[in-house]
């Protein structure tokens, strides 16, 4: 059986969205992983004055690469910095870009997206719908592509009780919802947006459902693979214990909570899906990882490991109560957020400072209740899939993977 270096041995692969969080992982994880990997080209866009070229630069000198840079001190000189703009027309890819990634590129790994839950639906289907369009179109070009990956996420059928590996059909046809968005205004389009979404909670499912029909009627004869990756949290080996470089959803809840600005944290019953980043499979194959985690999970983890383990500069000391009740959850909220809260920017003021924390517990609690949905509902996932795929992989590839 051929494992996954071997896979990867002289192949060119083509990633979007590897400046973001997953596409760091995946970049690091493939280049250390698949030694023999040929060219790794990603697409980026100029951003606050930087080429492209420079913002690889600067990225890969982050601690994440850190490990690679040791093993292979050579490694950049495989990643290829393609300047594109997956919201313009092409793509914005020169001429001579398209040749060579039409020429040359095995593997596509499209992660780009926006994962902003409020995102306004014109620019979540900007981002997550038409770039994964144009993504599509220019892989029908590639002469040489084996397989086309798409990130995709756990809820993008989250509408459901009970999920399986495949493409529901969205209640709304993607090209007819295109096609009424170019003429509408902005206006218009955030009144009917609710209506739009139906049952799902925010833009960010809704149009990540839509792209995946988009792939499913658009992929023709290409090999597709979509990988559902749920909530994603800081590595938990690979290339070290506890990498994160954002704290976006639950990765701010819970610093907050660990360092004691937040104590009483959610009104819910607490049934979280995390899933490490550098568990994606980086291989050709329909995939969907999870590790479930309960209640039982935080309560450990933070009223036991950081009560003994305290960070440094705590504002008090750590402890968290998960409500299930509305009314009992907003008395303890009032009681260990806002008046602390109060008191403490009372202090600073006193004291001549500008006072900070109200603005902090502010932004806490609108990120809870972002994630409420997603922590206050159940989901049963089907993953026939992932233990097919597990159940195939060569023994160096299993021991491979139970380090990462």
């Amino acid at each position: 059986m051929v494992t996954i270096p071997e896979y990867y041995e002289g192949k060119n692969v083509l990633i979007t969205g590897a400046t973001g969080f997953m596409g760091k992982v995946l970049l690091e994880k493939l280049l250390r992983s698949c030694p023999g990997v040929k060219a790794a080209y990603v697409l980026v866009r100029p951003k606050a004055g930087q080429a492209p070229e420079a913002r690889i630069a600067d990225m890969i000198n982050c601690k994440l690469f850190d490990r690679l840079r040791e093993e292979q001190p050579d490694f950049a000189e495989k990643i290829v910095a393609v300047n594109s703009d997956l919201t313009q027309p092409d793509l914005d890819l020169s001429t001579e870009d398209q040749e060579t990634l039409t020429g040359c590129i095995n593997i596509v790994f499209h992660c780009a997206a926006t994962i902003r839950f409020n995102e306004p639906l014109k620019d979540a289907m900007q981002l997550n719908v038409l770039a994964t369009q144009k993504m599509v179109n220019l892989a029908h070009r590639m002469k040489h592509l084996e397989v086309f990956i798409h990130v995709s996420t756990a809820y993008a059928h989250c509408d459901r009780e009970l999920i399986e590996e495949v493409v529901y059909p969205p209640p709304v046809d993607y090209r007819k919802l295109i096609d009424t968005l170019e003429w509408m205004d902005d206006k218009l389009v955030s009144l009917m947006t609710p209506k739009l979404l139906g049952e799902r909670p925010n833009t960010y499912t809704y149009t990540k459902a839509l792209a995946e029909q988009l792939i499913q009627q658009e992929c023709g004869n290409l090999n597709v693979a979509i990988i559902r990756p749920s909530i994603v949290g800081a590595s938990w080996k690979e290339p070290f214990p506890g990498w994160i470089d954002n704290f976006n959803g639950p990765s701010g809840i819970f610093i907050a909570v660990i360092n004691k600005t937040v104590r009483c944290t959610i009104r819910h019953s607490f049934i979280a899906e995390i899933m490490a980043p550098l568990r994606v499979i980086i291989s050709p194959e329909h995939c969907k990882l999870r590790i479930l985690l309960c209640s039982w999970f935080a309560e450990y983890c933070i009223n036991m490991t950081f009560k003994t383990n305290p960070l440094e500069q705590a504002f008090r000391r750590p402890n968290v109560n998960l409500r299930s009740n509305p009314f009992t959850n907003q008395y303890w909220t009032t009681v260990s957020h806002t008046l602390p809260a109060l008191l403490y920017d009372g202090f600073l003021m006193l004291t001549g400072q500008k006072p900070r924390m109200m603005k902090t517990i502010a932004r806490l609690h609108k990120a809870m209740m972002v994630l409420e949905y997603f922590t206050s509902h159940s989901w049963v996932w089907n993953m026939d899939n992932v233990t097919i795929m597990f159940s195939m992989k060569s023994c160096q590839d299993s021991r491979r993977h139970a380090n990462t």
